[in-house]
């Protein structure tokens, strides 16, 4: 990439930022600082204007309680846009919060971006056009697992195989990682949110309780299992009892709700070992010393790394504060012009930024 003078001598002043566009958070590093955004990616809109009036946590609180002319939306659904300028008011919002850390002006920022590996040349696209609306000056997009390995620290430029699996709320990434690029990955689209509808439905059809997705989250939270526990566990969960219309509690325990996100946590074992199964033999063998990471909100399910470990025979192990990993991956990428440039994603697959 050519030498810019202009923008040089911008990026000495810029207030960089690193964002983690999740389905479930939205997570904002600003380099020098270290995360300093760690919100819901909630918006609360008008239905006839879809102006947005409320943004992040305080729209995740409306979420079951908004009056008739007011509608509570996730603008992110499966790790990838689908209300572009809702999308866009988030990112704007998140963006002019981050710049309020400063005391003196700075001009448009430059933005990391982590987008899932298997998005479309369109849903790219989308995500490089919302942040240029919200404001950026420039935008660099990064795919997640190797800002995630970058974030967790894996020797991912080493000759050597390095396999993360990255469990968000719109989307599962699995990647085997080797001299700074990916070997293999599977993007699925079954991660939290499709645990927490799985919820929903057991609950639904075993206790005739209509309960909410606040209620699921916390379930999932709290007593979902991928593996049975050492000691199993039990949470009264409330909602709208089906035939009678009225408010009721009842009580449900982790083995229950373990067989109610069984086939979703099977469906994600299942694309790791495919995901394996694809890789060189030699990177497999590296896999036996490294292991396998896990990280995102996923990662924190009960008994998840015991269950892939019985599954493959591979030691699994938990990324210290794995929710964060991508947007610390993206601000470890800020720090550096040369990475800027190396981890760079296209925005199409058939175009070269560079």
């Amino acid at each position: 990439m050519a030498f810019n003078p202009l923008n040089w001598l911008l990026g000495l002043f810029s207030l960089d930022i690193g964002i983690d566009l999740g389905t479930a958070n939205t997570l904002v590093y600003v380099r020098g600082k270290g995360i300093v955004i760690n919100e819901p990616s909630w918006v609360a809109v008008e239905k006839r204007t879809k102006r947005p009036v409320a943004i992040g946590m305080q729209a995740k609180e409306m979420v079951g309680r908004t009056p008739a002319n007011l509608s509570v939306i996730r603008p992110l659904r499966d790790g990838v846009i689908s209300e572009f300028e809702i999308t866009q008011a988030m990112l704007g919002y998140f963006i002019g919060r981050a710049h309020q850390q400063s005391i003196a002006p700075f001009p448009r920022p430059r933005v990391v971006i982590g987008i899932p590996c298997g998005a479309t040349d369109v849903e790219r696209r989308a995500v490089y056009d919302a942040a240029m609306a919200a404001g950026a000056r420039e935008i660099y997009l990064i795919e997640e697992p190797k800002a995630t390995a970058i974030g967790i620290g894996l020797p991912i430029n080493e000759i050597r195989g390095t396999m993360v699996v990255d469990i968000g709320g719109g989307t599962t990434e699995v990647a085997i990682l080797s001299l700074n690029e990916i070997v293999v990955f599977r993007s699925l689209r079954v991660a939290g949110d499709e645990l927490e509808q799985d919820i929903i439905t057991y609950v639904r059809n075993r206790y005739n309780l209509f309960i909410g997705e606040r209620m699921a989250e916390q379930t999932k939270i709290s007593i979902a299992s991928a593996f049975p526990l050492p000691t199993e566990k039990t949470m009264i969960i409330r909602g709208r009892n089906l035939v009678t219309g009225l408010p009721e509690a009842v009580e449900v325990s982790s083995v229950e709700i373990r067989e109610a996100i069984s086939g979703s946590i099977q469906v994600m074992v299942d694309t790791i070992k495919d995901a394996i199964d694809e890789a060189p033999p030699e990177l497999v063998a590296d896999l036996i010393e490294t292991g396998i990471c896990l990280s995102g909100g996923g990662a924190q399910i009960l008994g998840m790394a015991d269950r892939l470990n019985d599954e493959l025979g591979i030691r699994v192990w938990v990324a210290d504060d794995p929710m964060t990993s991508v947007a610390r991956g993206a601000g470890a990428i800020l720090e550096s012009e040369e990475a800027l440039e190396q981890f760079r994603a296209s925005v199409d697959r058939f175009s070269n930024p560079r």
